[in-house]
């Protein structure tokens, strides 16, 4: 049998180690194909949920992120929103109770307040009025069905529900368009229109008269309120969150001018991921929204009247 000259069997050998090499190559460019695709599917999950989450809370939420991943701890939030908890101070942690106490002389139990998030609209400069629809810089008055809240601050004292007197109370909420006041972004700089504060009397009461708030996208309507206590310039009690309104209320509140302009509430109480998150303060672990229901009524066809029993912790913060 004839013998395959040097060159030819040469030839072949190196045909064949291509082959293999070019079989390496395009396995290895299939892999990493698949690698990228992976990587692009887990971006664009994550993209789509960052979208989720509403704008107005993004700044809390970045700030909250930031510190925590600076600590070198995971972040605060786990699926859509997960735990809504910025660090709290020692007065706002002790400010919070999962005591009940009782209301005299009605006898009704009144269960601990939760706590939520401040957000990122809160400023520290507001008037001491009890009538916050209008603007100090120029006198205009927002548009709105009126709105007279009442809110009582109660200490929790062995089982009895204790008036705080002294307490300042401060509420701040978007108007009938769902714009808050003193928002760079809004156009709302130096404008201090629906935000106010009041100190509650021997009672532990204060009254405001406002507007029914309007809605802004990725929120249900909501009224942000803190209440504080002080010793000279120091704070010794910090206590913060939001109320909600009934859905039905909302619905019919939006087909009357001037709130049929902005058109319907997006979002339901129930769709709301802070409403129905966690408490700020560990309390409650899911549903803390419907504890903090403000549920309005009509006077006369003239405006709605809310009502809100605040109950917390004083001594603690005072020891």
């Amino acid at each position: 049998m004839p013998l395959k000259d040097d060159k030819t069997t040469h030839s072949t050998i190196i045909i064949k180690n291509n082959r293999i090499i070019l079989t390496v190559i395009a396995l290895s460019l299939s892999g990493l194909i698949v690698l990228i695709t992976a990587s692009s599917s887990g971006l664009a999950s994550n993209i789509a949920s960052a979208q989720s989450i509403p704008a107005g809370i993004l700044p809390t939420i970045n700030k909250t992120m930031s510190s925590n991943q600076a600590m070198g701890s995971p972040g605060p939030f786990s699926g859509q929103f997960g735990q809504l908890s910025p660090e709290l101070s020692a007065a706002q942690i002790s400010s919070s109770t999962n005591q009940t106490c009782t209301l005299t002389p009605s006898l009704i139990e009144e269960e601990g307040t939760p706590q939520q998030i401040e957000g990122p609209y809160f400023v520290d400069d507001m008037p001491n009025r009890s009538d916050i629809r209008s603007d100090p810089s120029d006198g205009s008055m927002q548009e709105g069905i009126p709105l007279r809240l009442v809110l009582h601050v109660y200490d929790v004292d062995t089982g009895s529900c204790i008036p705080l007197s002294g307490a300042q109370v401060d509420i701040w909420h978007a108007n009938s368009q769902g714009v808050y006041s003193g928002v760079q972004d809004a156009g709302t700089t130096g404008k201090k229109f629906l935000c106010g504060y009041q100190l509650t009397d021997d009672n532990g009461t204060v009254q405001f008269t406002t507007i029914y708030p309007g809605w802004y996208q990725g929120r249900a309507i909501h009224i942000h309120a803190k209440v504080r206590t002080f010793e000279g310039s120091e704070k010794t009690l910090e206590w913060t969150s939001q109320f909600y309104l009934n859905n039905s209320i909302n619905e019919q509140v939006h087909t009357q001018p001037p709130y049929s302009n902005h058109g319907p509430p997006d979002m339901r109480n129930e769709e709301d991921g802070i409403y129905k998150g966690a408490s700020t303060d560990g309390l409650m672990q899911s549903n803390t929204g419907e504890h903090l229901m403000l549920n309005p009524t009509k006077n006369d066809g003239q405006f709605y009247l809310g009502t809100f029993n605040i109950v917390l912790n004083s001594g603690q913060s005072r020891q």
